[in-house]
């Protein structure tokens, strides 16, 4: 067996750092530090946040929530879950949660494999845009995803 040690040490306060539709996310590894293996991240939704309806074709996503209650859709059903719930959306489940309380939650969020953490960084590159044009959002979403494997819905 190989012995490997830890190559990667960030400290809270140096964690990249993203935001979309509302919603904070914080880098903890990405796909450059995991070998391609895995993208791993923190999120904090607020009240009434959380991404559009969406489809991933290449990696799982799980979640944890660590802090108040999330509403998952996916796959035609509809699960509320609390602090403490592990979740995973299989690749090519049409999903999104959402934050339907007046707290924040935080979670955590884990895709295997890495990859789609370029997506958030262009979602990101282009958030001015889709501030300023809502009525576009999901198209500017799906020529953002499309590289990614991505689809994005209308609600």
């Amino acid at each position: 067996m190989e012995n490997r040690s830890v190559t990667t040490i960030r400290p809270g306060d140096q964690r990249k750092t993203f935001f979309g539709a509302g919603d904070e996310y914080y880098y903890f590894a990405t796909g450059q530090e995991t070998d391609g293996h895995y993208f791993f991240l923190e999120g904090i939704i607020p009240p009434g946040g959380g991404p559009p309806p969406h489809v991933q074709t290449r990696e799982e996503e799980a979640f944890y929530i660590l802090e108040g209650k999330v509403t998952f859709y996916a796959g035609g059903e509809e699960i509320t879950a609390t602090a403490g719930t592990y979740l995973n959306i299989p690749k090519g489940v049409k999903h999104k949660f959402r934050n339907n309380t007046e707290t924040t939650a935080r979670l955590l969020m884990f895709f295997a494999p890495s990859g789609i953490e370029g997506l958030f960084d262009d979602e990101a590159a282009s958030n001015e845009e889709l501030a300023n044009h809502p009525e576009q959002a999901i198209d500017v979403l799906n020529t953002i995803g499309e590289p990614y494997g991505v689809q994005f819905f209308e609600e």
